[in-house]
């Protein structure tokens, strides 16, 4: 298998670390065997929860009004690969990859696939895009799947299934749909219509999904339709996806939420409904901020971990989410960025694992509210960075991964093999 990052380094970093992580780690098993909880097990629990890289992530982002590219910024997919491999041997919590067409169009994409499979990658679900005109000869600036003009509806459902079959080429299992329709002005879309029209284009889509493969349905509640959007929210996410059918499901990004909402609560309904498709990872403090997971709102973020737990222990009928991050890296390195949310999502997993949940129950049942809540801030509040960095270190990781990648070199050694202008660019494509 092909590492980018030479393993004698990533030792060499670690060997610094071993004991202190070792303490560490023997702390607080014995803290947590006071809890009557092993240790070991929940590293072996933490050890399986993995989180795909989107591809667009490991390049840099930007805002409306400008871009500021990273000395190294990968210019192709094949250079994307490169990146989540660095991603993945560090962190050891990503060896899937989600791409996105037609920005990751290839020639050849069993080539790709097995480029992937060199570095010990693989392919989650496919992404399509019709809210940017960057293919096809027709416009989506009024709308794409829900245009009123049928021949761009047709042009959009095209794309879409053009996705299904580079994801199969590419062993994918999923296509993620979302638009950006909608409307800025009152009295702009017939509401009633523009609906209808999504239906009778997703029908036609999810009519050519093969048997083993769903169909992620993603809400919005704005941007780029900022007075009305066609799907904005888990409701109309829900019908929708009861419409289409049982390959149908509802995809939950973290920052397509108004700031108030109870996304938790949400994941609950659709886990009891039989129709979670998973989530896109990331941080938010105003809107779809698409900020580091973890790093506004860590409470919540652990609470939709609390959710999943629950649900996975008790064996839940059709819960099988697909994890992915998210994110728009606009003044971080992107490649730290991934690890550091990686590595934040693993930490409010294990946390969600130490929730007494008979406890829990227990309190609930006795409308204990004080100490319902504190069962849960008292997993919350347990610092679980030694069984986070001891399950990488397991598997061949980086205890530290950022300080690791840092000492690589491997961004100044990028920035000399992929030379490009570094001058701001004019948004965020």
């Amino acid at each position: 298998m092909q590492t980018p990052i030479d393993a004698s380094l990533i030792e060499l970093e670690n060997s610094s670390h071993r004991q202190n992580l070792a303490e560490d780690y023997a702390s607080l098993g014995i803290r947590l065997a006071r809890r009557n909880i092993n240790i070991d097990q929940i590293k072996k629990q933490v050890a399986t929860f993995n989180v795909a890289i989107p591809t667009w992530g490991v390049a840099t982002g930007g805002t409306r009004f400008a871009r500021f590219p990273n000395p190294g910024d990968p210019r192709d997919l094949y250079e994307k690969l490169e990146d989540c491999a660095v991603v993945q041997q560090l962190g050891q919590s990503t060896p899937t990859l989600s791409p996105h067409f037609p920005w990751d169009d290839v020639s050849d994409y069993n080539e790709l696939r097995e480029r992937a499979n060199a570095y010990g990658l693989s392919f989650d679900a496919v992404n399509s895009n019709t809210f940017a005109d960057q293919h096809g000869q027709l416009s989506y600036k009024y709308g794409s799947l829900t245009h009123t003009n049928s021949a761009v509806r047709s042009q959009a459902v095209q794309h879409n299934l053009e996705c299904i079959e580079k994801g199969i080429q590419l062993g994918s299992k999923a296509l993620t749909v979302w638009i950006g329709d909608g409307s800025n002005f009152p009295g702009q879309q017939d509401f009633t219509a523009s609906l209808e029209r999504y239906l009778e284009s997703m029908r036609k889509i999810y009519a050519r999904l093969p048997d083993d493969w769903q169909l992620f349905i993603e809400h919005k509640l704005y941007e780029p339709a900022f007075y009305a959007t066609v799907i904005q929210d888990w409701g109309s996410n829900y019908l929708c996806a009861q419409e289409l059918g049982n390959k149908a499901k509802c995809l939950v990004d973290l920052g397509h939420h108004a700031p108030t909402v109870n996304i938790e609560m949400i994941v609950a309904r659709l886990i009891h409904f039989e129709k979670l498709a998973g989530f896109h990872f990331n941080d938010s403090k105003y809107g779809d901020d698409d900020l580091d997971s973890g790093s506004i709102q860590p409470f919540q973020l652990f609470l939709i971990f609390n959710e999943l737990v629950a649900a996975e222990l008790r064996n839940q009928p059709g819960f099988s989410p697909s994890y992915m991050l998210d994110q728009s890296h606009n003044v971080t390195d992107p490649i730290e960025s991934l690890m550091n949310s990686a590595g934040n999502l693993r930490k409010a997993y294990c946390q969600a694992l130490l929730v007494d949940r008979s406890r829990l129950a227990s309190a609930q049942n006795d409308n204990d509210v004080l100490l319902a809540h504190n069962t849960l801030k008292q997993a919350f509040e347990t610092d679980v960075e030694p069984i986070v960095a001891s399950a990488r270190l397991d598997f061949g990781g980086a205890i530290d991964p950022i300080e690791t990648f840092r000492a690589s070199g491997y961004r100044s050694r990028k920035a000399k093999a992929r030379p490009q202008q570094l001058a701001s660019g004019s948004g965020i494509v």
